[in-house]
């Protein structure tokens, strides 16, 4: 996980923290009133989960991390869950450590198989003796998380590729494509339909010979054009007009020149070259796919920037 993501998630892991551990220290307090008997601690964590709405199940278990209730759930009890031991799961590791209150990684869990989260109390007596434990499980998707949109770092981030096409990298050559035959038709094409026509992000798949490209005004569906709908003028009556977006990072003038260095890479060697390249316009980065399976992902600017030695050079990242 990259480091921008890794903060995205500490950051909902601080918020989760500071709602739950004081509803279930309070939580862990009725109980330990009631302890051990098992129908009051039901009904306590009945009443308990009135203030945690958003939890799958609340339970308890005793010092050894065995179950000693029914699972409460939205549904009400759920007994076959009585006596599970769960000492030697993942989520209890802190618990078992002797931490107060502990927050577990996400997981999958066993019978819904979605992402959850399990937050762990422990429960004292007054002497500060270990009495047992208090359980909540959290699906993922019903917790009340800020959910701001991660932002993708814009800086250059380098993938290899499958480490056999690696391996034989030397052993093949580019062979021509019909859309290697017809370049110098297709990109001003795909230029026209980002700069006039809502494209946003447009895939050139040169080997193989089509394009992707995701559009403006329908931007769940993408659509694929083969070399016959690239090398034709005429598919321009079918798109409609759609002025080039205030928010696209790359300036219009700009584009013809991404897709201009994607021929570049295209021809410049018979062994390294470009297998496909894409543009987003609104995070203005750009995706190569090379010869060798390796994949780069950078900002236009820094793209163009680059020449063709340092694609070629003995420091040659791909």
């Amino acid at each position: 996980m990259g480091e921008a993501l890794q903060t995205a998630v500490a950051s909902q892991r601080m918020l989760l923290r500071s709602r739950l551990s004081g509803r279930l220290d309070h939580l862990a307090d009725a109980c330990r009133a009631v302890w051990p008997d098992r129908e009051k601690l039901e009904a306590c964590l009945v009443r308990g989960y009135e203030a945690l709405p958003y939890c799958k199940y609340l339970y308890i278990l005793d010092e050894k991390a065995h179950q000693i209730t029914s699972n409460v759930s939205y549904d009400g009890l759920l007994p076959e869950s009585f006596g599970r031991d769960r000492s030697e799961r993942p989520y209890m590791a802190a618990a078992l450590n002797g931490e107060v209150f502990s927050l577990s990684d996400a997981y999958i869990s066993r019978n819904a198989r979605r992402p959850s989260l399990t937050a762990i109390q422990r429960i004292l007596d007054g002497e500060g003796r270990l009495l047992g434990y208090l359980g909540a499980d959290f699906d993922l998707r019903e917790l009340p998380l800020t959910r701001q949109v991660y932002k993708e770092p814009e800086q250059w981030m380098q993938i290899k590729g499958d480490p056999a096409i690696r391996g034989g990298l030397f052993l093949q050559q580019r062979s021509e494509s019909l859309m290697d035959r017809r370049i110098d038709e297709v990109l001003p094409l795909v230029t026209e339909l980002v700069e006039v026509h809502g494209v946003f992000h447009a895939k050139l798949h040169f080997s193989s010979s089509r394009a992707t490209l995701w559009l403006i005004e329908d931007p769940f569906r993408y659509r694929i054009l083969d070399i016959e709908d690239l090398t034709d003028p005429a598919i321009c009556l079918a798109w409609s007009q759609h002025s080039y977006s205030d928010e696209a990072v790359i300036p219009a003038e700009r584009v013809k020149e991404v897709f201009r260095t994607f021929r570049d890479l295209r021809f410049m060697d018979e062994n390294i070259y470009l297998r496909a390249g894409s543009l987003n316009i609104f995070n203005g980065m750009v995706g190569l796919n090379f010869s060798c399976d390796g994949s780069h992902y950078m900002p236009w600017s820094e793209f163009l920037d680059k020449n063709l030695g340092f694609w070629l050079g003995s420091d040659n990242p791909l």
